[in-house]
């Protein structure tokens, strides 16, 4: 199956990155790939939320589930964990991507989302992530997240920001099919 490009959105010190228009019943499987994250506020979360057709609130019910895994520059550190912190229970709250994100010019992440027939109204909308980023606290982290937004209303917006302060980035955003 191909992959078309939709849309990039390049963001410099901003908020959101919004996508709000492309996504539809044209492809039943978008891709969301961003590249050079960079928080300008040490140690923020990159997060995402999505709204049903006609809402603007960025507020849908997610279930979601999340593992980090980790390994210091200094090599005293090497982890792999369950993270019920960056976890949702039918929870409204932006889904966390990559968390703790170090926000020097040397530092930032990368990664992608992956949502699932948006379109759809008769079935819940799975996705599933995954992120490398540089940890605040010198240390590589790839974060791994899944679950399923709770509505059987289509979605047609996504938006991308930092649980605090703006940042940079690129995120591009594919149709497959």
């Amino acid at each position: 199956m191909a992959m078309t490009l939709i849309t990039t959105n390049t963001s410099s010190d901003a908020a959101t990155s919004d996508f709000t228009t492309g996504i539809d019943n044209t492809y039943k499987l978008y891709i969301f790939k961003f590249y050079d994250v960079n928080p300008a506020t040490d140690g923020a979360h990159f997060t995402f939320q999505a709204n049903a057709t006609d809402s603007t609130s960025y507020d849908e019910t997610i279930t979601s589930t999340t593992f980090v895994t980790e390994h210091a520059e200094a090599d005293d550190v090497e982890e792999v964990g369950y993270n019920t912190g960056y976890d949702q229970a039918q929870g409204t709250a932006f889904q966390y991507l990559g968390g703790y994100m170090g926000n020097g010019g040397d530092e930032s992440g990368a990664g992608e989302l992956f949502l699932f027939n948006p379109s759809n109204t008769t079935y819940i909308k799975h996705f599933y992530g995954t992120m490398q980023y540089y940890y605040s606290s010198d240390r590589s982290a790839c974060q791994f997240t899944a679950g399923y937004i709770n509505t059987t209303t289509a979605i047609d917006d996504i938006q991308f920001k930092m649980s605090t302060g703006n940042m940079d980035a690129v995120i591009k955003m594919y149709g497959v099919g």
